[in-house]
Order: structure tokens, then C-alpha cells, then sequence
């Protein structure tokens, strides 16, 4: 890859651009609780698309849900094998060729680890490297048999899959889909962090979306995007703290233990939030230097990365669409280049 930094300190004068000065419509709003997160969803238009959208979202989780005993994915960890329909085929379908394209940085079979670091229950705890080294030749992606025809999967014993890692992406995907469907050319939606966008504001300009310092409390950083899904990677979401060590949930599938990649966030911004999601996750776990190749050779999304050092890297679709916000004006900036 050629010349894949060029420096730039960016400022927030790069900051959001002005209104079109058009009558804004009525916001419709809701809240509610899906996939163990609570989600915000603002639309300008008919309120009962709230509805319609909520539902949506619960039909995609009652499929795909590791801890509800009728769900598809379940009895498909619990027997073996299974068939999946619908959305969640789909959705499966696409986690595997993110798993392929990540070369397995993310993978759909590392639940067994999640769940033996406490994550899925809270129960945290370090686990011993006799029962990490016991788990991890049952994390292999490309182990998993999808018959994407029949939706069949049949997995090898004692395997257990979670699309858990691209479900919120691809639940805010769907949800603006079916708006766009109804008419609805403007909202917001925000899957516990997972952020959806439909179009543009009513007055025609841009969404302003507020990525949180990873090593604070307050905004770092403001994107501005228009009808694109925008989803952040980070060990603040969940972790736990031991002997003055910090361990978070994102994991790296080869090691078994928490990602250590000198990344602490990772931003991706595209048009499909199942790979916007997805992608999150895989690049935090890959690095920064091997993020940025996999960047320059796609064509479908846009990145914004923070190392454990706090230095920040934009990709070069981001230059005219990121602003510091006013407190880390100061922070450099390096715009990664194809």
C-alpha cells in the first residue's frame, strides 16, 4: 500500500455544514429495549412506523438470540445443527463473509470465549489458560457449514456460534430499510451506540454524530453523515478491571484473551450497518496497520481509529466530514491515504 499516512492537523473549523433554512417536520420518538441495549429512534414521519420498527427489531432477535432458549440460533448450539429463515439467513450468510473477508479477526464462533471471560453474564472473571487453550480449537469460522439455499448449519461438536457482533448493525440496516419503504426521507436511530441514519436532517443538512473520547467521558469528535450507519468499536463499552489490569469484551480469536492491537476505538462509517458493524470489531482486533490495508483495498467504508497512545487516524473520506470537537482541538490528526 502506498503512502498510507499523510499528516493533517485537523481542527474543528472543519466543523458541520450550515442549514438549508427548510420548515423542519414534526420528530417522532421512541424508546425501548432490544438486544440487551436500550434504543433511541427518532423518525419525521408517522409515529406508528415506531411500531413497526420495534417490532422488527424483536422479530430479528427472537431468531438470533444465544440466550433465548426458542430462538433459532440457540437450538442450534445446543444440538448442532439447525435451519435459519428470513432475516436471520441473511444475516448469517453476511456474518460469514465478514468472518472470510476479515480473515477471521472477526469470527461468529468465539462465543465460548466471551462467555468464559463473563461477559455474556457479568460473572467477570480471568480464565485459567488451560480452559482458554481447551476452548480455542473450537473458534474456526470456516468449521461452520451454511447451506445458504436451505439455511441449514450444522456445526462441529461442541461449537457454539453469536452473531451478536454484526445483529445491532444489521437490526438498524433493516429498520432504516422498511422507513425508506414508508416514505420516511429523515431519522435517527441509535441502537445502544449503533447509530442509523435516514437521509439527511429535514433542512437538508448533514446528521452530527458525537464519537466519545475512549479514554473519557466526553465527545472527541463529531462526524457528519447523511443516510449511512455509523458504528463504534471500543474496550470502554464493557470491562473489568483485576490487579490494576483492564480487560474488555472484544476479543481476538487466535489468542482467546481481550484484543491487544494498540487500538482503543474504532469508528467505521458506511452505507450497510451489518459491515459497518462487523468491521468495528475485526479491525479493532487486527491493528492499525493491517485495518488500513484492509481499508485501502474496499471501496465500502470509511474508518476512524484511536490508538492506546491517543493519537487519531482518519481514512481520507472522512478529511471533509470530521471535526474535533472544541476540547481536543488540539489533538493531530493522520489522515490514512490510498
Amino acid at each position: 500500500m502506498k503512502n498510507w499516512l499523510s499528516a493533517a492537523l485537523l481542527s474543528a473549523a472543519f466543523l458541520l455544514t450550515g442549514c438549508s433554512g427548510a420548515p423542519a417536520q414534526k420528530p417522532e420518538s421512541a424508546t425501548f429495549f432490544a438486544m440487551d441495549t436500550a434504543m433511541d429512534f427518532t423518525v419525521y414521519g408517522d409515529a406508528a412506523l415506531l411500531d413497526e420498527a420495534e417490532t422488527l427489531i424483536g422479530s430479528l432477535e427472537e431468531q438470533v438470540s444465544v440466550t433465548d432458549e426458542h430462538s433459532d440460533i440457540y437450538a442450534i448450539d445446543h444440538t448442532g445443527s439447525g435451519s435459519l429463515s428470513g432475516n436471520a439467513a441473511e444475516l448469517m450468510e453476511q456474518a460469514l463473509e465478514l468472518c472470510r473477508r476479515t480473515g477471521g479477526a472477526l469470527d461468529i464462533s468465539v462465543y465460548p470465549i466471551v462467555r468464559a471471560w463473563g461477559f455474556t453474564t457479568g460473572s467477570y472473571q480471568i480464565p485459567d489458560e488451560e480452559t482458554i487453550q481447551s476452548l480455542l480449537p473450537l473458534v474456526d469460522y470456516t468449521q461452520i457449514q451454511y447451506d445458504a439455499a436451505t439455511g441449514v448449519v450444522t456445526l462441529p461438536e461442541g461449537m457454539e456460534i453469536d452473531l451478536g457482533s454484526v445483529a445491532k448493525g444489521y437490526a438498524g440496516q433493516l429498520a432504516a430499510q422498511m422507513l425508506r419503504n414508508s416514505g420516511v426521507e429523515s431519522a435517527l436511530l441509535n441502537l445502544g451506540g449503533n447509530v442509523q441514519t435516514v437521509g439527511a436532517k429535514p433542512d437538508g443538512s448533514p446528521w452530527q454524530i458525537g464519537i466519545k473520547d475512549p479514554q473519557g467521558e466526553d465527545a472527541m469528535m463529531v462526524l457528519s453523515v447523511e443516510d449511512q450507519a455509523v458504528v463504534t468499536s471500543g474496550g470502554y463499552e464493557r470491562y473489568f478491571e483485576q490487579d490494576g489490569q483492564t480487560y474488555w469484551h472484544v476479543m481476538d480469536p487466535s489468542t482467546g484473551h481481550p484484543a491487544d492491537s494498540g487500538l482503543i476505538s474504532v469508528t467505521i462509517v458506511g452505507d450497510e450497518g451489518v459491515v459497518c458493524d462487523g468491521l468495528s470489531t475485526a479491525l479493532f482486533v487486527m491493528g492499525l496497520e493491517k485495518a488500513a490495508d484492509l481499508w485501502a483495498q474496499s471501496c465500502d467504508f470509511e474508518a476512524v481509529f484511536v490508538t492506546a497512545s491517543g493519537e487519531v487516524y482518519i481514512t481520507e473520506g472522512l478529511r471533509d466530514r470530521f471535526a474535533l470537537t472544541e476540547q481536543y482541538a488540539d489533538t493531530p490528526v493522520s489522515v490514512i491515504e490510498r
